[in-house]
């Protein structure tokens, strides 16, 4: 007979589960912060099920290249920055989404040893002291960088294709914010958490 799981074994998953807040909102949460929660998760899934599409041109330029290089001997000249121009939107614009889901990289190995209500203490305070003011910064730094990209008429000068770089940096604002936006939801599940010992939507 097969050993169920211990709580150790589960606990990444019950860690990155329970950060969706599509779920039902505890019944005793105020509306405005329940409906925001939900209002904001919602608005992140709506942006990970489009972005994940990059994937698709993705797949079908590296594909187009390899066989073009291979086949044909005639490589692109655009492949290799349509590429990395693809992906880096896609890691950015999913960023949001990504934190909804509790899957971007944390110090598990401890985190997931405390309490509910550790748990939600730590969380709340850093994305106080450290996300949000760190965040911001990057955020204010990156509008500077979009805009004299876009006045330079600025181009990419490692690759003989030399693409423009403002598409690729505007990627990287519109992830921040999209960061920031779903902060606010992580924020607000975090403080319940901290002071209700229970993740919101999360059963006994």
């Amino acid at each position: 007979m097969a050993e169920e799981p211990t709580k150790l074994d589960i606990s990444d998953e019950m860690i990155a589960e329970r950060r969706s807040g599509l779920g039902k909102m505890p019944d005793d949460m105020p509306k405005w912060m329940a409906s925001l929660i939900t209002k904001i998760d919602l608005f992140s899934k709506w942006v990970g099920n489009v972005v994940c599409w990059i994937t698709v041109p993705l797949i079908l330029a590296m594909t187009y290249e390899v066989l073009a290089r291979k086949l044909f001997t005639a490589p692109t000249m655009w492949a290799y920055d349509m590429s990395r121009f693809l992906y880096g939107a896609l890691f950015m614009l999913g960023a949001g989404y990504a934190l909804s889901k509790g899957v971007h990289i944390r110090a598990d190995f401890l985190y997931r040893n405390f309490k509910v209500k550790t748990q939600g203490i730590v969380d709340f305070w850093l994305y106080i002291i450290f996300y949000f003011p760190g965040l911001l910064v990057f955020f204010y730094m990156t509008v500077g960088f979009v805009q004299e990209s876009i006045m330079r008429s600025e181009r990419g000068m490692d690759t003989a294709w030399m693409p423009y770089m403002w598409p690729i940096k505007l990627c990287l604002l519109i992830g921040i914010a999209f960061l920031l936006i779903q902060g606010v939801s992580e924020l607000f599940k975090s403080y319940w958490a901290a002071t209700r010992g229970k993740w919101p939507g999360e059963s006994k």
